[in-house]
Parts: C-alpha cells; structure tokens; sequence
C-alpha cells in the first residue's frame, strides 16, 4: 500500500506552509523527513494523518484518499505519533499501549487474545514492559515515549507516521529505535519519520524527503538526496565524509556518511 503525496498545498490560518508537495513513499521502506525548523515537516506528516485540512492536492493510500476513508478504516492502515504526544489520564503503561488496538475493536468488545498479544509485541519492541505496571505520570519523557510508541505499533498499521520520535531519548535508544523501525519496514509496512539528525537519517533511512520552505527539495534514495551541495543549500551546514559500519542503512555494512562540521556564513 503506497502513501502518495499528490499536489498536496496545506494553509494554517492565512499562510501557506505546504506548496504544491509530492512525493510517492513506498512500503517495506524508511523514509527520512527532513527540512529546517519552520519547513512544513510536521504540516506534512499530520496531513498524510488526515489530521489538517488542505488547500489543494490530497494524499492517497494507493487510490484512497486518506482525508475520506472511513475514520476507523483510516487508523488501522495509519499509525502517528505526534510530537510531544501526551497522556491525559495517569494510567498504567500497559493500558496506554492497549489504546493502539481500540480501532481493531468493535463496539463493546472485549479485547482478544490476538489484541493482547499485540500489546505485549509492542512493549517487547520498545523496551518497556518493566514499566507495564507503573502510571505514565511516574514515568521520564523518554520512558514516556517509548510507551507511546508501542501504543502506536500495538495497532499494526500498515503506515507508520512519527514526529521526531528520538526527540526525548538518550543515545542508546535512539539507535535501538531507529534499528526497530527498520525491522518493522522489513515486515511489509512503511515508516515515515521526522528527523533532525542528518546522521542518523543517514544511517536508518533508506529513503529521503527534504523540505524548505514549505516545498519538496527533493526525494529519493538517500544517497542521492543527502548530498554536500544539497545539504548546504538546504540547512546551510558544510559536511564532512565519515565511514559508517552501522549497517543499518539499505543493504547494510559500510556506508559513507556526511557529517555536519560547521554553518556555511550566510554572508
């Protein structure tokens, strides 16, 4: 099931933050969303979320238009997680990640033994079934996170949308996440992450989106996006070539990287 991005122009208030942007991102893929602060990245991913309007274009799963699926139908195929994501009830962790499965519920229905093995799935994969017992309020933000993320992936969509997921954890987490969202794209869904790391964007990614402005720089393979004069143009930043052996990247092993090394001067 591709994501397209068609035309898509999205206006908040009276400005124009999307202009005109397309992109056709396919399953079985990471794709890196990347721009400046300001650019349109968040704008994007919450309308392939059906979660703003649009002043033009649409974003479609294959031939739906995700802005008309029926809104159940909608959250099972597309899983977001917003930045800064809250939960407003002090809950245990587990029944925060068992909200993932309330679209695969029908009305009144008590959860499955297929919902709950989905749930305990999730929190594997993210590290926290420690914390299944403990309120979120007790929890750090990266603890928090992490929770919040099963609670997306316990709903096993097909799509999954992220807003700066490694924004609260620590380095260890960070890499172990993007390995995970890698390993979840290799089972057949697509994943699609804002990012500000240019490296680790590099390294997980297979795919890349760069924004500016409000409108699509360029998309494509990483390799072929994320280049020096790209990324000079783009984030005004001069890099600098590194050996990666991460092997996280499409076809693993060694990749060479573009490190950042200092800010071009505007003048």
């Amino acid at each position: 099931m591709d994501l397209i991005v068609d035309s898509l122009s999205v206006k908040l208030g009276k400005r124009i933050v999307l202009h005109d942007a397309s992109a056709h991102l396919r399953p079985g893929r990471v794709t890196a969303i990347l721009g400046p602060n300001g650019a349109g990245k968040s704008t994007l991913v919450k309308a392939a979320a059906a979660l703003v309007g649009r002043a033009g274009g649409c974003v479609r799963l294959d031939t739906q238009d995700v802005a008309t699926m029926d809104p159940r139908v909608r959250a099972r195929a597309i899983g977001y997680l917003p930045q800064d994501a809250t939960v407003h009830w002090n809950i245990v962790a587990r029944d925060v990640v068992a909200l993932g499965r309330l679209p695969h519920l029908g009305p009144h229905a008590a959860p499955s033994p297929a919902d709950r093995a989905a749930v305990d799935r999730a929190m594997h994969d993210t590290e926290t079934t420690h914390l299944a017992d403990r309120p979120v309020g007790e929890l750090s933000g990266g603890e928090r996170a992490r929770v919040l993320l099963a609670r997306v992936l316990a709903g096993e969509p097909r799509w999954l949308l992220a807003d700066e997921p490694l924004a609260s954890l620590d380095p260890a987490h960070q890499i172990d996440l993007l390995a995970r969202l890698r390993t979840y794209a290799a089972g057949g869904a697509g994943v699609a992450i804002v990012l500000h790391d240019l490296v680790q964007a590099q390294r997980a990614a297979d795919d890349a989106l760069l924004i500016a402005e409000g409108r699509v720089v360029a998309f494509g393979p990483v390799a072929e996006v994320m280049t020096a004069g790209t990324l000079a143009r783009v984030f005004g930043v001069r890099v600098a070539p590194l050996d990666d052996v991460s092997g996280l990247g499409e076809g693993g092993g060694t990749r060479r990287l573009l490190v950042p090394v200092g800010r071009i001067d505007s003048a």
